[in-house]
C-alpha cells in the first residue's frame, strides 16, 4: 500500500494534474462568460481556451527541470513530450476539428436536400487549439509548476 501514498504525494503527478484541472475549470468559466450558460462537458472536453494538454505537459517539464536540473534526462524527456503535445494540439488536432466541421456541414446539407438517409453521425469539432489557447495553457502550467515547487512542496 506504500505505492498509493507515493502516488498521492508525487510532486510531478500532483503538479501535472492540478495544472490540467485549473485549465479545465477555466474553460468552464470562459465558456460561461461568453455564452452565459454553464456547460459541464467543458470540464473534461478537449479544445477551447486554455489548452489543458499544454498546461499538463508544460508543468511536468518545468517541475522536472526544477527538481532534477535543466540538463537532466528527466527534464529532456518531459520537455520533448511537451513540445510534441503542444505542436500536435495546434497542428493535427486543429486540422481534425476543421475537417469534422466541413464533414458535419456536408452531412447536414445532404440530409436537408434529401440526398441521403438521415445520419446520426456527428463528428466532434472542438478538438484542437489555436496558438493563443496553447500559449495560455503553457502559461498556466508554468505558473502552477512554480507555485507547486516553491510554495506547496518547498
Amino acid at each position: 500500500m506504500n505505492w498509493i501514498r507515493e502516488m498521492f504525494t508525487n510532486p510531478f503527478l500532483l503538479t501535472s494534474l492540478s495544472s490540467w484541472f485549473i485549465a479545465q475549470v477555466m474553460k468552464v468559466i470562459i465558456n460561461y462568460t461568453i455564452h452565459k450558460k454553464i456547460v459541464w462537458e467543458r470540464l473534461i472536453g478537449d479544445g477551447g481556451m486554455p489548452s489543458g494538454h499544454s498546461a499538463t505537459v508544460s508543468s511536468l517539464a518545468l517541475m522536472s527541470g526544477l527538481v532534477y536540473g535543466m540538463g537532466s534526462f528527466q527534464f529532456a524527456m518531459a520537455a520533448i513530450l511537451a513540445v510534441i503535445v503542444c505542436h500536435d494540439a495546434t497542428g493535427v488536432r486543429m486540422e481534425t476539428g476543421k475537417q469534422a466541421m466541413v464533414i458535419n456541414e456536408m452531412l447536414d446539407t445532404f440530409e436537408r436536400m434529401k440526398m441521403g438517409t438521415p445520419s446520426d453521425i456527428v463528428l466532434k469539432e472542438f478538438v484542437g487549439h489555436t496558438p493563443i489557447q496553447v500559449a495560455a495553457g503553457i502559461s498556466i502550467g508554468l505558473l502552477n509548476a512554480l507555485f507547486m515547487h516553491f510554495v506547496v512542496f518547498a
